[in-house]
């Protein structure tokens, strides 16, 4: 397995979206916020398009991902990275994971899972109506060779959690401790297909760039403790974590790409501007800024200190 780079000394962030749709105005709101931090702090930022899953990824998204970017005003250091293009690094860290016995293979259905889920186990309720995996296949195969032919079914691989909290340092949220066992539990790190799952990949591949500040959204608070066991499992350094609140809608409803949010590019065909976006971005995260400013003009005001802990909402256009 290739070396990991040492941490850089200045902050080296990235933007990271998956190619499955249409960026909205959520994704475009922890870009720049991302993209923010990064800039006032004079450190480098890298694009990666995490197009992992195959079988929804499509090539004209990730056009469109680094055209919308492009169009809000936002930058990146390097060539684009395709996260696919890279998939050895996470086999090799998958190996070293079951070299260390923290991984194990599972022919466990999502029907499966979800009816074990169901069966009472003391102390094991549902967190946010999270599927909580009961440990049905742990110890019960020596290897996914092993697993599939008992089974004659495709195994999956997950990491074994510990049995106490997971304690993560926010730099929004503050101190937050996370009892994984009510958070789904053991967590797939490769795919029944063969694929590494994004909780490995997003390590490895933030690890083999150096990453030492990731700023996403806060539905991702939990995969942070996952995330944190993986980089000390694999020995690496994890970056510092700025989770910021999500964007809804006027209904009070979470923007996401399933439920058919207006897109960034519905919005420019309907004649908004990217510095519309910008300024709504700045004034929702507690930049005081008049409107018509490009993304670059507001670096300066940039605070994360000041941004709402409260869920943004984005006015529907007219």
């Amino acid at each position: 397995m290739d070396a990991y780079p040492p941490l850089a000394p200045k902050v080296r962030g990235r933007l990271a979206p998956s190619p499955t749709g249409r960026m909205h105005i959520g994704h475009a709101r922890s870009f720049l916020l991302a993209w923010w931090s990064v800039r006032a702090q004079g450190g480098e930022l890298l694009l990666r398009i995490e197009d992992l899953d195959q079988t929804r990824a499509r090539q004209s998204w990730s056009d469109g991902i680094v055209e919308d970017l492009a169009w809000l005003g936002l930058d990146w250091d390097g060539e684009v990275v395709m996260q696919s293009d890279h998939t050895v690094h996470s086999f090799a860290a998958r190996d070293r994971l079951m070299e260390k016995g923290l991984a194990y293979a599972c022919v466990c259905s999502r029907k499966e899972v979800r009816e074990a889920a169901n069966a009472p186990h003391e102390g094991l309720g549902p967190v946010s109506g999270e599927v909580n995996y009961p440990g049905t296949c742990r110890g019960k195969y020596a290897s996914l060779e092993d697993a599939e032919q008992q089974t004659g079914r495709k195994a999956a691989l997950r990491f074994q959690i510990p049995d106490k909290p997971v304690h993560v340092s926010d730099g929004i949220f503050g101190e937050l401790d996370f009892a994984l066992a009510n958070h789904g539990g053991d967590f797939v790190i490769q795919r029944r297909d063969g694929l590494p799952a994004y909780q490995l990949g997003v390590v490895v591949d933030d690890g083999r760039s150096g990453i030492n500040e990731v700023l996403r959204g806060n539905d991702l608070l939990v995969s942070a403790a996952r995330q944190q066991l993986l980089y000390a499992a694999l020995d690496l350094p994890c970056p510092s974590w700025l989770h910021v609140p999500l964007v809804a809608d006027s209904r009070g409803e979470r923007l996401a790409k399933r439920l058919g949010s207006t897109s960034l590019a519905e919005l420019r065909e309907a004649g908004m501007q990217a510095h519309e976006i910008v300024a709504w971005v700045a004034q929702s995260s507690g930049m005081k800024t008049p409107t018509g400013c490009a993304a670059s003009e507001l670096v300066g005001e940039f605070d994360v200190a000041k941004i709402p802990h409260q869920t943004a909402t984005w006015p529907q256009p007219s």
